[in-house]
């Protein structure tokens, strides 16, 4: 994914990203709540930092943890827990976000937002 400048984050945060992440955040725990629409509410939960910054995964510094838990602990972490979870500190972090003290806080843990929801490291 290309790398945009600093000038032009802050003016995407400014325009679309404080009020679109928020959106991406609910619409993902929606389809969460229907079987068929798990996998598009992972996507979006996997691109909320594109959302909030334009930040691609290389500018999370996640990547190099790539071990996995098993996909049946994921599953039922998910099920009990990660749903919800995943909504609540969506949401935070979307109010976070939309302070200027707050946006480094905003910024780490939507980054973290996969794995809260589905254990899931990127």
């Amino acid at each position: 994914m290309k790398e945009y400048s600093l000038p032009v984050q802050a003016l995407w945060f400014l325009l679309i990203g404080w009020w679109a992440t928020p959106v991406v955040v609910n619409l993902a725990v929606f389809f969460f709540g229907t079987i068929v629409g798990i996998p598009v509410g992972i996507v979006l939960i996997n691109n909320v930092p594109r959302v909030l910054l334009l930040k691609s995964k290389r500018d999370t510094g996640l990547e190099g943890d790539t071990e996995q838990h098993s996909i049946l602990v994921r599953a039922v972490y998910f099920l009990f827990i990660g749903w919800w979870l995943g909504l609540l500190w969506g949401n935070l972090a979307s109010l976070f976000a939309i302070t200027v003290i707050g946006l480094p806080v905003a910024i780490w843990m939507l980054n973290r937002l996969p794995y809260v929801v589905s254990l899931y490291r990127y």
